[in-house]
């Protein structure tokens, strides 16, 4: 399923026409590239996700996508980019309490420490963080994503 949803972000990333890199775990940059071809393939560090998504930071303004929000689609993604234009944060609430998208337009560390990934607490934790400094985010549409086998009843032609 790992395979089914990455190889489906990553298309629906280049039909958006944005530029990105995928930060892969559980491989080798090789392993990813030969996979899923010439897509910029840098492996992610140690830590919690929020210290790997601090250590994934090259530049801003900058989007962390999951790969598990099977109804993404390239307009999630251009409505994010315009956001980050106008020098707006951006987030997509998951339905699960987490989040599948998070744009900030300058750094904004406070928001990955204190979370406890991986819970319903996710995305409530991080728009507090944003009250608390200031920031005032364009939110997205929520969307479901896939963590568990029971998820794929929403999914049905993504069952191998």
């Amino acid at each position: 399923m790992h395979r089914v949803l990455a190889e489906r972000t990553v298309a629906t990333v280049r039909a958006s026409g944005i530029p990105f890199t995928l930060w892969g775990t559980g491989g080798s940059a090789a392993l990813f590239t030969e996979w899923l071809g010439d897509v910029g393939v840098k492996m992610q560090g140690e830590g919690d996700l929020g210290e790997r998504l601090l250590a994934a930071v090259e530049r801003y303004p900058i989007i962390f996508l999951g790969t598990d929000a099977p109804d993404l689609t390239p307009d999630h993604l251009h409505q994010s980019v315009e956001s980050l234009k106008k020098g707006r944060a951006v987030i997509g609430p998951a339905a699960d309490g987490g989040y599948w998208l998070l744009g900030l337009p300058l750094p904004a560390d406070d928001l990955f420490s204190g979370v406890e990934w991986g819970t319903e607490t996710v995305y409530a934790t991080t728009r507090k963080t944003m009250d608390r400094l200031g920031i005032d985010p364009v939110v997205l549409e929520e969307l479901h994503d896939l963590d568990r086998p029971e998820d794929l009843v929403r999914w049905p032609e993504l069952r191998p």
